[in-house]
């Protein structure tokens, strides 16, 4: 399990959390949602223990990661947005790097490459953007690690390229292994990611599972406003709304919708979620 805990952390003059607390569990695919600047990479990398909060502890399967420990740093792989690669070969990488990560399934990471066309002796200084993307997702994904973070996993990637990336995603869900995904792609993750995590001005707003969103949420097309809607976009068809669901049946969430529901009425979501006793952890 992940526990963080009274998070604070900022650039020189610019606070980006303030009292953050969050817990996640193994078995999950989380999606961390928020705005440009909201600071999600900066939390990765907090807890890949790239860099350090000035108040409030992290613990990640019993590490603190600002201690780099070398079981810690075994059982941890982070796919960063923007990352450099050496000039050696798709293979010579993997021989080189699998070794640190004692679980690496040589198995899957041939499958992968295969399922994500990546050639094995290419250099990787020669791939494309979306290729060397593709590159650390099946390595990432190979090694087994109890913790797997990926930062806009899918920018760079074509249509195909995206649609074989979730099928990777579905497949790799494991009760002992815990998945986040940082996106604004939400398009991209739909299916994919759960339970939902947004940040918006230090703070996590929203942490819930896909059910009750669904439950507790009804998104639907109308073909006028609705008052009862909690948020609205108009649409070429007239107006997508979400609004609390009275329904007896769960309602298929639009991750879009959902995101700048919350973002818009925070008050009034968390509200509705309290009073169902929900699933928030942080």
């Amino acid at each position: 399990m992940i526990d963080m805990h009274k998070l604070t952390f900022g650039y020189e003059d610019t606070p980006l959390f303030s009292d953050l607390s969050l817990k996640l569990r193994p078995g999950n695919i989380y999606g961390l949602l928020g705005k440009n600047g909201s600071g999600k990479t900066s939390l990765l990398k907090i807890l890949c223990g790239l860099i350090f909060p000035t108040q409030g502890e992290v613990n990640c399967f019993g590490f603190a990661p600002f201690k780099r420990h070398p079981n810690f740093l075994a059982d941890i792989y982070f796919v960063p947005e923007e990352f450099f690669v050496p000039a050696i070969t798709v293979s010579e990488y993997v021989n080189l790097y699998a070794p640190f990560y004692p679980k690496f399934d040589w198995v899957l990471w041939e499958n992968n490459l295969k399922e994500l066309n990546v050639t094995a002796e290419k250099m990787l200084t020669q791939l494309s953007y979306g290729q060397k993307k593709k590159f650390l997702i099946a390595f990432g994904i190979a090694t087994k690690t109890k913790v797997l973070i990926l930062d806009e996993p899918t920018n760079g990637l074509d249509i195909p390229g995206k649609a074989k990336f979730r099928k990777l995603m579905a497949s790799d869900v494991a009760e002992d292994r815990l998945i986040i995904i940082s996106t604004h792609q939400v398009r991209d993750m739909e299916n994919i990611i759960d339970p939902i995590i947004i940040l918006d001005n230090g703070k996590i707003i929203f942490h819930e599972t896909m059910e009750l969103i669904g439950k507790k949420l009804l998104f639907e097309q109308s073909s006028g406003k609705d008052d009862a809607a909690i948020y609205s976009e108009q649409t070429p068809g007239g107006y997508f709304v979400v609004k609390e669901n009275h329904e007896a049946f769960e309602s298929q969430v639009n991750i879009e919708a959902l995101f700048n529901a919350v973002t818009a009425n925070p008050e009034k979501i968390k509200k509705l979620f309290i009073e169902s006793g929900g699933a928030d952890e942080s």
